[in-house]
């Protein structure tokens, strides 16, 4: 149903029809949007043309350019009735319903409107450009302001949702963010903690871990140059003798770790065999070598006869052999020369590799190192470099006969006690460099002639040795001091007087 004359308005329930809203304005309800932010300060400046009115200004005058397209009406002063002539429209002045558009005009309402002071301004005012220039002033976020109006707007409202006058609106108060679930207070149901909103963790809750002061660092090599030069003798699975000379000499400490620093320590060779422990002697020299390299010094080792000959037991056993005397194999050598079968039990493949990358000769501060008291160094190059590749080469091609070759020429000895001893030592040091030649090998005991074999138990026949021994017209050092025959294992510095 629609309103009639003299009737007032009636409530209708919202349609999808329903595309108007009467131009009722009731207080307390708010319209959202930029239509109503554009209403409201159109309100504003209507309020101020009342108020101007009111003390008996007149109100500007719109632009001539307005008011020469549209038919200015005067705005009343107060509630009554538009009269013929009034504002313009969209669709054409108001009191004239366009046929796509039909009008609707509202009384104002008497309480809210202002009562005159003076006489009625008759200065024409049109609507068209007043709500051109409010609309040219909003922002397109302009905040909401609830207002009382004063004076109605005369134009079309936008359609919106029409609002029930029994229950207006109630104004919509900014929504509070949502507090910091690691604030104050408890957290909402279903939180899950993100990235930047981690809960608090208590001190009982983490695991608490002991923190050990870490070890002082190893000490710096020396930057004036390498340490002091010190030599070891054949071991022969001597590892208790071993341990304690090195102790004596201060190269390791109570629990046998390196502990010269930038000292350098050279083994002849002959690690294993008649002892007891050959395969603990190669794992603590491997150990130390580690160790002295993360202190600034170096621990090396040569290639022995004995070497050799645990290699070849252990790549190539009971394969026959062709030898000087006859017919061999490597199995019956190794035994026949001390070899232990705990050695050979304990033997894996790391100590294989290593023994067979070691270098068979060297030279270290004008000491020409070599294992052997041999010349047979000769047959394999005429540098120590050559002499090195040389013989690992040979290795690599695991040929027995090459192999027996090696380890037969290598257990030859005594070439440097003779007459012409001297003479021997300096062809090698004229080959590979060198003023002296520092070997292993043949015990200190042989050299000297006091015993014919290797020491048999007997306590008389104990020899005595109390440190290496320089022949040869001082050109050759020997390093074994038989701890095989209850000698001497010998850890000596060069360069030795004498």
């Amino acid at each position: 149903m629609t309103q009639g004359a003299g009737q007032g308005p009636e409530v209708r329930t919202a349609t999808l029809r329903d595309f108007r809203v009467p131009a009722y304005v009731y207080e307390g309800v708010r319209e959202t949007g930029r239509g109503a932010a554009q209403e409201q300060d159109a309100g504003q400046e209507r309020e101020q043309d009342a108020a101007a009115q009111a003390q008996g200004g007149q109100v500007a005058q719109v632009p001539a350019q307005a008011a020469q397209t549209a038919q200015a009406a005067q705005v009343p002063a107060q509630g009554g009735s538009v009269e013929q002539g009034g504002p313009v429209g969209r669709g054409g002045p108001v009191g004239q319903d366009s046929p796509a558009e039909p009008s609707a005009r509202a009384a104002q309402s008497p309480s809210h409107a202002p009562t005159p002071t003076q006489s009625q301004s008759p200065a024409p005012v049109s609507v068209r450009p007043l709500r051109d220039s409010v609309q040219a002033r909003v922002e397109p976020q302009a905040p909401v302001r609830q207002q009382t109006p004063v004076q109605q707007p005369l134009e079309q409202h936008r359609p919106v949702q029409p609002q029930s006058p029994a229950q207006p609106q109630a104004p919509v108060q900014p929504q509070a963010a949502a507090p910091h679930p690691g604030s104050a207070g408890e957290a909402s149901d279903g939180y899950t903690p993100t990235e930047r909103d981690l809960p608090v963790i208590n001190r009982g809750d983490t695991v608490q871990v002991e923190v050990r002061e870490m070890p002082e660092p190893p000490p710096a090599p020396d930057p004036g140059g390498m340490g002091p030069l010190y030599v070891v003798g054949d071991v022969h699975g001597y590892l208790d003798e071993l341990v304690a000379a090195l102790a004596a000499e201060g190269l390791i400490d109570a629990e046998g770790n390196w502990a010269a620093g930038n000292t350098r320590l050279w083994f002849l060779g002959d690690f294993t065999d008649r002892g007891p422990d050959g395969i603990g002697v190669i794992d603590l020299v491997m150990r130390l070598s580690a160790e002295a390299a993360a202190a600034g010094g170096y621990c090396k080792a040569l290639m022995g006869n004995h070497e050799l000959l645990l290699i070849g037991a252990k790549k190539f056993g009971d394969t026959p052999v062709n030898s000087g005397a006859g017919t061999a194999t490597f199995q019956a050598a190794w035994l026949l020369n001390g070899g232990q079968k705990t050695d050979m039990e304990r033997l894996e493949d790391h100590h294989l590799q290593w023994m067979a990358r070691l270098d068979a000769i060297e030279e270290e501060d004008g000491h020409l190192l070599v294992h052997s008291d041999t010349t047979a160094y000769l047959d394999y190059g005429d540098s120590i470099e050559a002499v090195n590749d040389t013989i690992h080469e040979a290795l690599t091609r695991n040929d027995p006969d090459e192999y027996w070759d090696l380890f037969r020429k290598f257990t030859k000895r005594f070439a440097f006690r003779d007459d012409s001893g001297a003479a021997a030592v300096r062809e090698l040091l004229d080959a590979y460099g060198g003023s002296r030649i520092v070997h292993g090998h043949s015990p200190i005991p042989y050299l000297l002639g006091e015993v014919g074999s290797e020491y048999d138990g007997d306590d008389d026949g104990r020899p005595v040795i109390e440190g290496p021994h320089i022949y040869a017209e001082g050109l050759a050092i020997a390093m074994d001091g038989g701890v095989t025959m209850a000698g001497k294992l010998l850890v000596c510095q060069l360069p030795l007087d004498g």
